[in-house]
Order: C-alpha cells, then structure tokens, then sequence
C-alpha cells in the first residue's frame, strides 16, 4: 500500500512537550495528493502510483497533459511516482490521499529534497578545511586548499579530489525524522529537525514504520 506523499516545506517553528522540553520543528503543507496514474504488473512490469500535488494554471497546462488528466478534476503541478506492493481493487484514477491517511503522530519517516544551493565555494566553507598557516609569511594561504597533486607522479589531479566548486542544489534524504504533530484541518504536519529545502520547496515523504 501507499506510504508516502508530496509535501510543500513551510517554515522552522518549535514546540514544547508535555516535560517542558523544547524540539525544533519544520512545519509542512502535506497533500491532498491525487491519483493520477496507476501503473501494474501486467503492463508496466512494476507497480507504483503516480500522485499529484498542487494545482496547475490552464495556461500552463500543456497538450500532453490535457488527456493524463482527463478523469481527475483538478490539474497538478507536481507529479511524483511511489512504489506500492500491492495496488487495492477499488483504487481508481482521481482518488484523493489526505494527511490522516498515511501518518500519525510518532510515525518515523524519511523526507527526501533538493537542498538550498550555496553558488560556488571554497574548500573551507565546502569541505571543511582548516587552511594553511597563518604565520611565518603566509599570507595569502589561509584558506587554500593546498597540494591538490603530485608532479611527474600521478602527473594529474585524481577524479573526486576534493576542491572549491559549486555548493549545494543537489538531491539530499534525511532520515530517522519523528512526526509530530498533524493538523489534518489545515493539512499540515510538523516534524522534528531540519529537512532540505528552503520555504516553499517541494518534499517527498516516506513512512518508515
């Protein structure tokens, strides 16, 4: 069955428990996500439900799109495919997913998202370097990376050395995240920590257990 949906990243807030202890939170806008493909054994080898998120301008709407959602009444923005093991008889193209319907407070889950991109940067603030030396003259080595390499032997600069390039924008999955709370009336969930993303990005959710 379905363990999972899309999610829109709100904001960080916290919350105090019963104990008076503090955990920081990241409230998310979770679904209502829509059936719009269903994919099976016999046709497609493998089994997974396509949802969709959001809604869709008409005018950003393109002709392929008009008969993929010919049967549901609103027209997503996202679309997103999520493995199932097993797919219910009675599920059918249009069903709606609601919050309440996949998680509960206490679930673990594992939110996966593109992080926020840095630019380029520099080994220190990339990799964590400590720089070179400070004394003795260096003065502008305080945040070199230092010897990339060897001369005649390897005579190159291995592949995957770490060096200064462009930071972040890449496809990160946190896992071992707690829900909670749910506020299925404004379709929101708050999940302990941090995720990727910056406000307004889109996540995807996966139960755990």
């Amino acid at each position: 069955m379905l363990n999972g949906l899309i999610a829109k990243k709100i904001e960080m807030s916290q919350v105090f428990k019963e104990d008076g202890s503090l955990v920081p939170v990241t409230v998310l806008e979770v679904g209502p996500c829509v059936v719009t493909q269903i994919k099976n054994e016999n046709k497609e080898n493998y089994s997974s439900l396509q949802l969709g998120f959001g809604n869709r301008k008409p005018k950003n709407l393109k002709k392929s799109l008009y008969g993929h959602f010919k049967n549901i009444r609103s027209k997503p923005a996202i679309l997103k495919e999520f493995p199932v093991s097993q797919i219910e008889e009675d599920l059918k193209v249009g069903k709606e997913f609601q919050i309440s319907d996949i998680f509960t407070v206490g679930n673990k889950v594992q939110v996966m998202g593109v992080s926020k991109g840095k630019g380029f940067a520099g080994v220190v603030k990339r990799h964590g370097f400590h720089g070179g030396p400070k004394t003795h003259g260096q003065s502008d080595r305080h945040r070199a990376p230092g010897s990339i390499g060897g001369r005649t032997d390897p005579g190159r600069v291995y592949k995957g050395k770490k060096m200064g390039g462009h930071m972040g924008d890449e496809r990160i999955t946190v896992k071992g995240l707690e829900v909670i709370a749910i506020d299925e009336k404004n379709n929101q969930m708050k999940i302990k920590g941090a995720v990727p993303g910056y406000r307004g990005s889109i996540l995807t959710i996966i139960k755990v257990n």
